[in-house]
């Protein structure tokens, strides 16, 4: 099957009220290209995972200003004051995660288990409602994994397959984000024949990606 596609073509699978995994740490490792695309859609209700929700007016920050997003998990949302002023108002719900528990959320899920328990935020806000449990003396809450509907990925570079490969600081979520969603498009910036990647560079495997967009073929 064809994996290679417009990003028309790959963001038509998304449906309003779909639970997306959007990659990046701020606007670094996101898929800008995917983001902006959905930008001209009627898609609405959705809840997006993702690190943070973007830059005022850039990114995910546009999708927020268009009021398509119902519910944001992730860690860090103060970067952007679209957001505060959202949830202020109660247009937006949020779902604050410490970063490590989010990456932990999305690789559990990618590995089909279904929660684990932390230590961190024991005792804050963040561990309300949580069942907290006591392992070797030490009080842990429990946090259920994460999963998606879509994810919307950022890679350097795929093969023809799928196969990715990441740059820098894109394989912070990027790679466990692929593993725990039903469908994954990737962005990447080269696609390359079968058999030029190597094995050791491959990250994350073609089985795990559905659709790749190459935003530099599309300009072509």
């Amino acid at each position: 099957m064809e994996k290679i596609m417009t990003s028309e073509q790959a963001i038509a699978k998304i449906k309003s009220g779909d639970t997306l995994m959007v990659g990046g740490f701020g606007l670094v490792g996101c898929p800008l290209h995917l983001v902006k695309s959905v930008e001209d859609t009627d898609l609405n209700e959705l809840t997006v995972i993702s690190n943070n929700l973007g830059e005022p007016g850039n990114g995910l920050g546009k999708w927020v200003n268009q009021k398509r997003i119902k519910k944001g998990v992730g860690s860090f949302f103060t970067s952007n004051p679209d957001v505060v002023k959202a949830y202020q108002e109660e247009e937006l719900e949020i779902e604050l995660v410490p970063q490590g528990t989010l990456a932990e959320s999305m690789r559990a899920g990618g590995a089909g288990i279904g929660g684990f328990y932390v230590r961190t935020s024991v005792g804050t806000k963040l561990a309300d409602n949580l069942e907290v449990k006591e392992i070797k003396g030490i009080p842990h809450v429990f946090r259920e994994s994460f999963t998606a509907d879509v994810a919307l990925i950022k890679a350097y570079k795929a093969d023809r397959l799928g196969n990715l490969v990441y740059t820098k600081s894109a394989r912070n979520f990027n790679p466990a984000m692929a593993t725990a969603s039903t469908y994954v498009i990737a962005e990447v910036d080269e696609i390359v024949e079968v058999g030029e990647l190597s094995a050791e560079e491959i990250i994350t495997p073609h089985l795990f990606v559905d659709a790749i967009v190459w935003p530099g073929g599309e300009s072509r």
